[in-house]
């Protein structure tokens, strides 16, 4: 394009940023009782500092126009029309968040209705000293019930709105490439090491050591058996899969609509730098699911269940009992030591016993500092992100005491979750939104091991988060980009006859 058409369109948005209405607070608003219907809820929320700006709506029928200001040690400003809809200057917002680490905001609201402004009562925001990783990956999927299409591993730029895609199953039109991708993972935080599963068509696990990213699975005629839920090891290329024979079950009358049943699993041990994988435990009377290394990577953490009834079941036989079974098969959390010298583990020990009270666990992970076991109970089974009754809860580490995470849980669905590297910060999978679709949601955690109220992860458009008809799932965070494209990742997914098969040492 010629520069002087350059010129010229750029004095056009120069001229049209400049005849945009400025907003400006009202000096002579009426304060009124009525508590602002806001969504996202960001009242009374406690924020890292290098969060994106907290867009959000107003509802409110009678109002034609909104103002809102944000004061901390500066202040910000914005408007809205009749949508409701306040979005903040990034930058602007970057330098309110810097200058007010450690201290409140006060957010003021006002709406135009008939012939006058009103004020509706003010509330806080509190931003806290410590940041956030800057990253969040995620799938984002379609529900369960529907063929897996159209779904993607991408990685969000905490600090903005920018979404980068780490990996696309298809393209638009490209049916038949159709597979499915999950099971993300990074060790430690960093990038530099991470997985992910192919399933279906061409099915394998797709690992990124530094600059070499293979894919790994089953060579032909053997017997090695399928790498599922992960864990890094957080200083070696080691990780913990569990191998678990799953499917899916759905229900006629009940309100959790999907059940992913697992009716075989046990844990392995994987050295990425030999390509070979053991057996941890082969135990036919117990489920073992959900690995997670401990931070100084001399335990790990695990979920269990008795089944003496698959005990020597024949596959056939135990996909129809798992169904007969499901919702009274019940997991509890176990720990192994690990000795990095000789990559032996030891015994099991029981940490948390949910089968006694009718309950199930699922997803165990320990603070950075080693201090605290995260994990969600439910009524039964191991995929509680279909579960309504799933909640969050806590164990201390070091007193033993196991409680309820009451600040963040909701009636819905609370289930997977992640720290941050700084132990301050957790996100976890929620449907408290409408029950159907999984949205990711922050809580500050504190040094005495309290949770803050939880916030919706911000968007520039927050209608996107009523409107995306996608779940949100596995959210993990990390302090750096992927730093492969999606380009190089479906070059090797795609080369099948590239793939290294797994050494099985049984």
């Amino acid at each position: 394009m010629p520069s002087k058409y350059i010129s010229l369109l750029l004095l056009a948005a120069l001229f049209l940023g400049s005849c945009q209405k400025e907003a400006v607070i009202p000096q002579n608003a009426t304060p009124i009782k009525e508590v602002a219907t806001l969504f996202p809820d960001y009242r009374d929320v406690t924020i890292p500092p290098n969060i994106a700006p907290l867009n959000f709506m107003v509802k409110d029928e009678g109002a034609t126009e909104f103002v809102a200001s944000v004061k901390g040690h500066t202040e910000i400003v914005a408007g809205a029309g009749d949508d409701g809809k306040v979005q903040f200057d990034s930058l602007e917002w970057r330098k309110l968040l810097e200058a007010s680490k450690g201290t409140d905001l006060t957010v003021a609201l006002y709406a135009h209705r008939g012939e006058g402004w009103v004020a509706y009562p003010e509330y806080k925001i509190s931003v806290a000293a410590e940041p956030i990783d800057r990253y969040l990956s995620y799938r984002l999927i379609e529900p369960s019930y529907e063929l897996y299409r159209q779904l993607g591993l991408y990685q969000r730029d905490l600090e903005g709105f920018t979404q980068y895609t780490i990996y696309e199953n298809n393209r638009v039109n490209d049916v038949e490439e159709n597979h499915c991708i999950n099971c993300h993972n990074f060790q430690n935080y960093d990038t530099d090491r991470m997985l992910f599963h192919v399933r279906a068509k061409h099915g394998g696990t797709v690992i990124s050591r530094g600059n070499d990213v293979v894919k790994v699975g089953k060579g032909k005629g053997t017997d090695v058996p399928s790498m599922v839920y992960p864990t890094w090891h957080p200083t070696h290329d080691w990780i913990v899969f569990s191998t678990n024979k799953t499917g899916q079950a759905f229900h006629v009358t009940n309100p959790d609509k999907i059940e992913v049943v697992d009716y075989g699993s046990d844990l392995l041990f994987y050295d990425a730098e030999k390509n070979e994988l053991r057996s941890i435990c082969q135990t036919g009377d117990r489920f073992e699911t959900f690995p997670c290394f401990s931070p100084d990577g001399r335990k790990l953490y695990y979920c269990s269940a008795y089944t003496p009834e698959f005990d020597g079941v024949a596959d056939s036989v135990a996909v129809d009992l798992i169904v007969k079974l499901n919702d009274s098969i019940r997991y509890d959390i176990y720990s192994m030591t690990f000795d990095p010298a000789t990559k032996q583990f030891g015994e099991p020990q029981l940490e948390v016993d949910c089968h006694s009270q009718l309950k199930s666990a699922a997803v165990p992970r320990v603070s950075p500092d080693g201090r605290y076991l995260l994990f969600t109970r439910g009524d039964y089974g191991q995929f509680h992100i279909w579960h309504h009754t799933a909640d969050l809860w806590l164990k201390d580490l070091e007193t033993g005491e196991v409680r309820s995470l009451d600040e963040v849980n909701s009636r819905d669905v609370d289930s997977y979750h992640s720290w941050s590297s700084n132990g301050r910060w957790m996100v976890f999978a929620s449907r408290r939104l409408d029950g159907s679709y999984s949205r990711p949601f922050i809580a500050y955690f504190d040094v005495n091991g309290k949770a803050r109220k939880p916030f919706l992860l911000p968007q520039e458009d927050p209608e996107n988060s009523i409107l995306l008809m996608k779940s949100y799932n596995v959210p993990e965070l990390s302090k750096n980009r992927v730093r492969h494209t999606h380009e190089e990742f479906k070059k090797v997914v795609y080369d099948d006859a590239a793939m290294k098969p797994v050494k099985y040492v049984k």
